[in-house]
């Protein structure tokens, strides 16, 4: 689990500007870690967690899209039934409210097939701490027990 930057933009819901943006963060070479699209109506949100933060917002700027950062939890999703909900659920108990979240494949992670999920919470330095020591991402310990020897 890490912190990381994550750029909000807000679009004209119109065709091709969001193909414009794209292309225009493809050309300086801005890759995604996570990416989100929402509409409401006549505009559209975008999220994304960009791999150069400073790429990223040097391109927004040179083509005049107003940009916001927040700063979001990136969380690797146990590959399990429940995986997210677990995460919720932690920090539901810790009355830690999640403004929003969404999900990425991440193709940076060790693990095949992982999720990386994007998490937007009201208290992050609370909600790192938290998910860093109840191992969020680690996989559950498992006992093993000895058989005791008879002796006859």
């Amino acid at each position: 689990m890490q912190t990381a930057k994550q750029l909000s933009v807000s679009l004209v819901n119109k065709p091709g500007r969001l193909a414009d943006m794209l292309a225009a963060l493809n050309k300086g070479k801005v890759n995604f870690r996570a990416l989100a699209v929402m509409d409401s109506d006549k505009r559209g949100t975008v999220r994304f967690v960009p791999d150069d933060i400073d790429a990223a917002t040097s391109v927004l700027e040179k083509i005049n899209i107003r940009h916001e950062a927040a700063d979001v939890l990136l969380v690797e999703v146990p590959s399990q039934q429940g995986g997210f909900r677990k995460i919720c659920e932690k920090l539901a108990a810790e009355h830690l409210n999640i403004d929003y979240a969404y999900c990425s494949f991440d193709a940076g992670s060790k693990t095949r097939g992982s999720v990386l999920a994007v998490i937007k919470v009201n208290d992050l330095a609370k909600a790192q701490r938290l998910l860093s020591l109840n191992g969020t991402t680690s996989r559950k310990r498992t006992m093993t027990f000895r058989r005791p020897v008879l002796s006859r």
